[in-house]
């Protein structure tokens, strides 16, 4: 690699040192913009992963309610249900676990749906001044 001095012309050049030098600066200059660059889009990638870390862990933990909540509610119609003395009562026991178990689960969904839209801006939210870096400015 050619290397030149301050005064010295490069090789074929007819372009006097100093100014090729002050070219040359230039691009280091550009090399420490793209480096930093690179690091501001590391640094955004880690914000990002807790980001989603959280939630996911928000949502696991929900799941994990829900399931827990569900066996219960499963357990106790069966149990009525065993317990019931006429078809009367096993299909009211039956109605009754139907009707909570659907309320109960629409309940979650909606609370599901919340909690996946907090995770989509909580995983868009450190992009968005890397980006506005990133595009090129009109």
């Amino acid at each position: 690699m050619y290397l030149p001095l301050i005064d010295a012309a490069p090789p074929g050049s007819a372009q006097p040192g100093p100014k090729w030098a002050a070219k040359g600066m230039t691009m280091l200059k550009n090399f420490d913009d793209l480096q930093k660059f690179g690091t501001d889009g590391a640094d955004v990638v880690f914000k990002q992963f807790g980001a989603v870390s959280k939630a996911f862990q928000a949502i696991a933990t929900e799941v994990a309610d829900y399931s827990k909540h569900s066996f219960e509610a499963t357990a106790a119609a069966a149990e009525k249900l065993v317990g019931a003395k006429s078809l009367e009562k096993a299909i009211e026991v039956q109605t009754d676990f139907v009707k909570g178990s659907y309320e109960g689960f629409v309940a979650r969904a909606g609370k599901f749906g919340a909690l996946y839209a907090d995770l989509a801006k909580e995983a868009y939210k450190p992009f968005e001044g890397y980006v506005a870096k990133a595009a090129p400015a009109k």
